[in-house]
Formats: C-alpha cells, sequence, structure tokens
C-alpha cells in the first residue's frame, strides 16, 4: 500500500514551514516576542520595530529550544525533500537559493505548452521556489537598508539607507552653452579650461524601466556588492511571478494567506522595487501607506533623533518621486517637512572623492538611482541639492524670475565650488538682465566668493548692474523721486552690508541653509508652480 501524502498536501506542509521560517527570520525587535501556533498563519506577520528584549519564544517550546539555527538553510533542506516526492522537475540535489531560480526560469519557458496535471505540477514549483528565493532576497536587501526592523539583524552595523534619484548631475548645466561669454571678469577665468557639460538631465526626463544603476558610497556600505545582488534577485523573482496569469494567481494566494499586506520591511522593498521600474505615480501610493504605518510612536524617539529620520524614510522617497515625475512644488514641501525636523550637523563632512569622482565621469542622463545614508549628515544635503534641482530649470528660462534665480544662488553655496559653472551662468544672466532683486541676499549668502562677484558687478567694470539685495531697498529705487543723496545712501548701504557679510563668511554653512529652509518654507513653495 502506498502510504505517501499526495503532492497537493505535501506542498501545503511545504508552504505552512515556509510561512514559520520567514516569520521566524523577519521577527521585530520586540519584547517577550511570542510565536503562535502554526494554525493561525495570519499571526506570523512581521512584528511591529519597537525595541525591547531579544527574548524571543515558540509557543510549547523553551527559550533555548526556540533558537532556529540556519532557517533560510533548514527550509532549503526541506523544499528538496518535497521536490523529490511530488516529482518536480529538476537536479534532485541541494541547491542553492540562486540556483533554484535558474532552473525554474529554464522551466518557466515550457510552461505556456504544458497541459493538466503535468502544468499544475510545474506551476506550483515554480510559484513555490521563486516565492522563496523573493521573500529570501526581499530580506536580505532589507535587513541591509533597514536593520532596526529586525531582531536578529545587528542594527548598529549601518543603515537605514533610502533609495532615491541619484543628483550627481545637479551641477551640470541646463543647455549646451551658447556663444561667447558676454561678461568677462577676473573670475571667469576659473571656469577657462574646464570641460563642459553639454546637456542636462533635467530636459530629458529621468530614465525609466530596466537597466538602471544604482550608486552607493563603498566605503560607508562594506556589504554594498551582496546588498545590490540580493535587490536585483528579488525583482527577478518577482518578474519571474508575474511572468504568467497561472503563476501570479498562485503567488497571490500564498501572500493573501501570509497576509503579507501587513509585511512592513516587505512593503519597503515593494516601494523600492517600483521606484526602479521608475513606476513614480504607483510607488507614491505606497510610500503614503507606508508613511501611515511608520508614523512615530510614544518613546520611540532616540536621543540621536535616528528614529524619527527612519521615519523620514518615506517623506524623502516621496520628494524624490515627485521631483522624477516634475512636481517640483510637491517635492519641495515634502523636503521642508523633511528639513523641519533635521538638526545640522555641528561641522560639514569631509568629501569623499572615492565616490562622487567615480559618478561625474558618467555620461548617463539621469537614469541612476542612489543608496542614500539616513542619517542628518546625509539626508540634509539631499534635500538642498534635489531643491536646487526643482529651481535649475526655472531659474534659467527665458523669462525672468529673480526670486529663483536667488534661491538657486544661496543653494550652490553647498557643496562649492561643484556649482561654480552653474553659478557664473547666473552672474551671467543678471548681467543680460541689468538688474537683479533678491532682498533675502545678505540673510543667507555667505560664500566669498559670490560675495566678491556681486560686488563687482556694482563696479564700472562690471557693469553697474542694478543690485536690489538690501531689504526695502526696492521701494526707495523704484521711486521716480528718489534724489542723489538716498541713492548715494543705498550705495553706502551696500558697501556697509557687503563688509559685514564678509565677516559671517565663517558661519556653518548648513546651519545657515538649514535656517533659510526653516524660515523661508513659504516663499519656497510658493515660488514653484
Amino acid at each position: 500500500m502506498d502510504m505517501r501524502l499526495p503532492a497537493s498536501l505535501m506542498q501545503k506542509y511545504m508552504l505552512k514551514a515556509a510561512e514559520f521560517y520567514i516569520g521566524y527570520v523577519t521577527r521585530g525587535p520586540s519584547p517577550d516576542v511570542q510565536i503562535q501556533g502554526s494554525k493561525e498563519g495570519g499571526s506570523l506577520k512581521s512584528p511591529s520595530v519597537s525595541r525591547g528584549s531579544q527574548r524571543y519564544v515558540i509557543d510549547g517550546l523553551s527559550e533555548k529550544s526556540s533558537v532556529v539555527a540556519e532557517p533560510w538553510e533548514r527550509l532549503l533542506d526541506i523544499l528538496a525533500v518535497v521536490g523529490v516526492r511530488c516529482e518536480w522537475q529538476g537536479d534532485k540535489g541541494q541547491r542553492s537559493y540562486v540556483d533554484m531560480l535558474q532552473r525554474v526560469k529554464e522551466l518557466c519557458r515550457y510552461l505556456p505548452g504544458l497541459e493538466g496535471d503535468t502544468r499544475s505540477r510545474c506551476c506550483s514549483q515554480v510559484v513555490i521556489c521563486a516565492a522563496l528565493v523573493l521573500f529570501r532576497s526581499a530580506f536580505l536587501y532589507v535587513s541591509a537598508v533597514q536593520p532596526a526592523l529586525f531582531q536578529a539583524v545587528n542594527a548598529l552595523s549601518s543603515g537605514p539607507w533610502i533609495l532615491v534619484e541619484d543628483l550627481s548631475s545637479v551641477y551640470n548645466d541646463v543647455e549646451a552653452e551658447r556663444g561667447a561669454v558676454k561678461h568677462a571678469h577676473k573670475k571667469r577665468k576659473l571656469a577657462d579650461g574646464r570641460e563642459k557639460t553639454m546637456s542636462s538631465d533635467d530636459e530629458e526626463g529621468l530614465g525609466k524601466g530596466r537597466g538602471r544603476h544604482i550608486l552607493v558610497n563603498k566605503t560607508e556600505m562594506p556589504s554594498w556588492s551582496e546588498t545590490l545582488e540580493s535587490f536585483r534577485t528579488a525583482r527577478e523573482s518577482w518578474d519571474l511571478l508575474h511572468s504568467h496569469d497561472g503563476l501570479e494567481t498562485e503567488f497571490k494566494k500564498i501572500c493573501a494567506s501570509w497576509k503579507t499586506d501587513s509585511w512592513l520591511w516587505f512593503r519597503i522593498f515593494l516601494s523600492d522595487m517600483i521606484i526602479y521600474q521608475g513606476q513614480y505615480r504607483k510607488a507614491l501610493s505606497s510610500l503614503h501607506q507606508m508613511a501611515a504605518v511608520q508614523q512615530p510612536q510614544p518613546g520611540q524617539q532616540s536621543p540621536s533623533g535616528q528614529t524619527s529620520l527612519e521615519h523620514h524614510r518615506a517623506l524623502i522617497q516621496q520628494a524624490s518621486c515627485h521631483y522624477a515625475l516634475g512636481e517640483y512644488r510637491m517635492a519641495c514641501e515634502k523636503l521642508l517637512d523633511v528639513v523641519s525636523g533635521l538638526v545640522p550637523p555641528n561641522h560639514e563632512s569631509t568629501k569623499t572623492s572615492e565616490d562622487q569622482g567615480r559618478v561625474k565621469t558618467k555620461t548617463r542622463k539621469g537614469n541612476d538611482l542612489r543608496l542614500l545614508p539616513c542619517t542628518s549628515k546625509a539626508v540634509l544635503p539631499f534635500c538642498l541639492q534635489l531643491m536646487l534641482a526643482c529651481f535649475k530649470l526655472r531659474a534659467f528660462t527665458d523669462n525672468r524670475d529673480d526670486l529663483s534665480l536667488g534661491h538657486v544662488v544661496v543653494l550652490l553655496q553647498y557643496d562649492w565650488p561643484q556649482g561654480e559653472m552653474l553659478f557664473l551662468k547666473a552672474v551671467d544672466k543678471i548681467c543680460q538682465q541689468g538688474s537683479f532683486q533678491y532682498e533675502n541676499f545678505f540673510n543667507y549668502v555667505t560664500n566669498i566668493d559670490m560675495l566678491e562677484e556681486f560686488a563687482y558687478l556694482r563696479t564700472p567694470e562690471g557693469g553697474r548692474i542694478q543690485l536690489e539685495l538690501l531689504p526695502n531697498q526696492g521701494m526707495l529705487i523704484k521711486h521716480h523721486t528718489v534724489t542723489r543723496g538716498i541713492t548715494k545712501g543705498v550705495k553706502e548701504d551696500f558697501r556697509l552690508a557687503m563688509e559685514r557679510q564678509v565677516s559671517r563668511c565663517g558661519e556653518n554653512l548648513l546651519n545657515v541653509l538649514h535656517r533659510f529652509c526653516i524660515n523661508e518654507k513659504i516663499i519656497i513653495i510658493q515660488s514653484l508652480p
């Protein structure tokens, strides 16, 4: 008599085992968590992220017996046994998860031509194997970019990290240089001989679809290669599971049974995958849901502010998506919400030329993404650069927009002299206009090179450009009845203000720019359509 279990029952038990092991591996750092009996699949969802005791007890077992060594390998062993019993196709020996994915990818090529039990068996094999590769790879990726979600992961090692648009080309010119430089000046020679960027990524529209590059600072993320490989493997598995209607239907049944919608860690992976695919509108919907889940709870705020930064993750990604969609006002609104919760670093960080230099040599036009460390040190500069990217096109259109141009000048101070070419273009535009009004100039511009340039513009050699940089100065100058005495007084006020400003050049620039974002929030947002 054949006492073997039916294949359908074997597969059901296989999925129960997988649900248990995945629930075990992805458990959150909650106090005294207990896994309930396997009859209630919903109780195995990834727990919340509140920090607490590392004790973890499986219902009915001692604490010592609740420790599962090498859970992913155990799951692979079980899968090998089930594969033999269910007469699955392929090598019967134990393989790695990556090998398993390659095997089922090959099987998928034959799936459309199969019928009946053979098709059903093949479909089950592909779905179960690809799903396990997906969840394992997604876990490995998220445990690297958001380690604090998991009890078994050392959260102090690194992270969290945020997948955003890469802004390495933000200082590029907005268009090919046209004609000769109209404003020759002692500083203009600094630009001579430099390789000029021929086009802007902004006007091209950011790249969508496959084959995008993800940039990361290798020094800050030693495991960058494994992390990006896990992300790629998870995406491949997801695509495979959605390559046929039959596979997708069976996979959705597993997700519904396991209640994967409630797994925050898996939602993080899905959001990043959607961003990678360039489906920004869909990504925004996912991120809005995630932001609601990640609202800080009482007692979660850490002294370093790290926890609040983790909760800013969704907002930062929303801003990045709005920017990619060309919705600059919405992008700035999200950014300024984030900046208001940041404390600027005590000193500006030194540049890591290894990563930056590698990026500058690339010729791609905005296709890249970047894994950004979720720290004040990295997030504040990113917010400043993204705001610059939002204002850049508006500032350099044929239409005059002194307010946007002024914002660009303020923001170009960060990472100086990276933005020098763009600043010189702004000066050229001011010279063409013959005048420039930005009454916040002396509140936020402390860069000595910029101050020298603007002082020079007032001189006969600089073109006697009419600069209205003092509060209420425009009211005086625009009156037709202005006397020589008042005009002379305005010049003297400008000279004194410039001298005072030079004494501020030693101020912490990130403090100055942080104050700009906080104090001018309404004006900044209203400046964009």
